[in-house]
């Protein structure tokens, strides 16, 4: 058994919600995260608080007994919390159907995060709109947006442009390949009463784009959020580099880059050695911690939030 790792029973797994969901408000949070590999043999389950919500996600099949008994667990749980709903995905069937077995979800469902509200679908999607892991980087860019020209890449529903927006933000540039993740976007503005006049939503592709990028560059605040693998348009081992080599091009002098990545097989200093290369007047400055409930055994198999700064006064 590794260091950190702890045995969990079914029994005990009810007991980590309970003490979990002490205090428990509107505001989305993870009450287990097996993913993080820190309880032994249950690395396939998260729990998810979203309001009254029970969000229950399953990345391996299991024995059908056990499911049973899981779920029978659940379904006690809810009874004496504050949820009124249970959902369970199973991530592992292709589609990742959802399928509500308690309660009803409403039609116009949203979660929230440090007041923030963001559109949410838990029944259709592999993805549902929110990367939950992500709250700690939301929240930076939110504390130093004000009168900043922002891009957002990669900005999928644009989650980090509500954030950046609430922080007083001068202008956001929102860069996705996928129309409906922007349209959702638009929508995710709206829904937070946020005017869309300085904020602008682009369904380019980012690595054919630059030109069109460029135009409203320079920008004081860049985010590069980029999925790990996504056939025929991204793949990090490849094509970070392609990114990082632009940045001079479109950054302010004392511009703030947040790189992040979610590898678990490509640590911290695959970054830091591309910026270092490419882009050496940018200075690492520091990780960003990660959300607490999202603990894993081994921190660079985790989320990477890396924060750099530009040094006006560099020389090549």
């Amino acid at each position: 058994m590794g260091k950190n790792l702890k045995a969990m029973t079914i029994a005990d797994i009810q007991t980590h919600l309970e003490v979990n969901s002490k205090n428990l408000t509107k505001e989305f949070k993870r009450l287990f995260h097996g993913r993080g590999g820190l309880y032994e043999g249950w690395n396939f389950l998260t729990v998810d608080s979203i309001d009254m919500i029970l969000s229950v996600a399953l990345y391996f099949e299991m024995q059908e007994k056990l499911e049973e008994e899981l779920v029978s667990m659940f379904k006690n749980f809810i009874s004496s919390s504050r949820h009124k709903s249970l959902v369970l995905q199973r991530r592992y069937i292709k589609g990742a159907p959802s399928e509500v077995l308690v309660g009803e979800i409403p039609e116009n469902l949203f979660v929230i995060e440090n007041g923030m509200k963001l559109k949410l679908n838990l029944l259709s999607n592999r993805n549902s709109g929110y990367f939950a892991d992500m709250k700690n980087g939301r929240k930076f860019i939110r504390k130093i947006s004000k009168d900043k020209s922002v891009l957002n890449l990669f900005s999928y529903t644009c989650a980090f442009s509500i954030a950046a927006s609430l922080g007083g933000a001068k202008s956001v540039s929102n860069i996705d390949m996928s129309k409906s993740a922007l349209t959702t976007g638009r929508a995710n503005h709206h829904l937070n009463e946020i005017d869309t006049k300085s904020i602008s939503f682009h369904p380019y592709n980012i690595l054919k784009s630059f030109s069109r990028i460029k135009k409203k560059a320079p920008y004081d605040i860049i985010i590069i959020d980029p999925p790990t693998f996504q056939k025929g348009s991204f793949e990090a081992t490849k094509d970070y580099e392609k990114i990082i080599k632009k940045l001079p091009q479109i950054a302010s002098n004392d511009c703030i880059v947040l790189a992040c990545l979610n590898s678990p097989d490509l640590e911290c200093e695959f970054v830091i050695k591309l910026l270092q290369e490419w882009a050496p007047s940018f200075t690492f400055v520091k990780r960003l911690e990660n959300v607490a409930e999202f603990a894993s055994a081994n921190e660079e198999r985790s989320l990477k939030n890396l924060v750099f700064q530009r040094d006006a006064n560099y020389n090549n």
